[in-house]
């Protein structure tokens, strides 16, 4: 092509198509500037909201600030404040008939829990015969469903004979109240 000649119709659309292109390309980078640069602002706009303690808009996420169950508030403050084995023990008390058996729990009952040792009353002697047979799997039974260690040992008695020794003194041999008896 000379100097003279003016460009043909495809040459002017080809020059005309390759400017959109650059110009394309441009502002397709202005936007993916501008962009990033509005999100860095809404992130530093929203930790600033939030040192604050302004409340405003935390998203389709979850969020520290949304409202919580009250059973995951409860766990949370559990743990903090050191509840949770005092209340693992109480509910080998309360709920001592699901743990065992309603067999068991009708013929025995926990007297105490310290130190993983658990002391249980038995209504005869043949039942504390039984229950220390049964030990192990109580134990295991019941450290199962409570979730941990509660009980390291079980330590049964059977019925007890009324005691005499009433008040701070006693006299060592004596029988209480059966030595006047003739």
């Amino acid at each position: 092509m000379s100097d003279d000649e003016s460009p043909s119709g495809a040459d002017l659309a080809r020059q005309a198509l390759a400017n959109a292109q650059r110009g394309s390309a441009t502002k397709r980078t202005e936007d993916a500037r501008r962009a990033a640069r509005s999100q860095r602002t809404r992130e530093q706009n929203r930790a600033a909201n939030l040192r604050a303690g302004r409340a405003g808009y935390t998203g389709p996420g979850p969020d520290p600030r949304d409202p919580q169950p009250a059973g995951a508030i409860l766990a949370g403050m559990l743990g903090e404040m050191g509840w949770q084995r005092p209340l693992t023990e109480a509910r080998l008390f309360t709920d001592w008939a699901a743990l065992v058996g309603r067999e068991i729990a009708d013929h025995c009952r926990p007297e105490s829990l310290r130190d993983g040792e658990l002391r249980i009353s038995a209504q005869s002697s043949a039942w504390a015969a039984q229950i220390r047979l049964l030990s192990g799997k109580l134990t295991h039974r019941v450290n199962a469903q409570l979730g941990s260690t509660v009980v390291l040992r079980v330590h049964v008695t059977g019925p007890v004979a009324p005691s005499w020794r009433h008040g701070p003194r006693s006299v060592p041999g004596a029988r209480g109240p059966r030595d006047t008896y003739g």
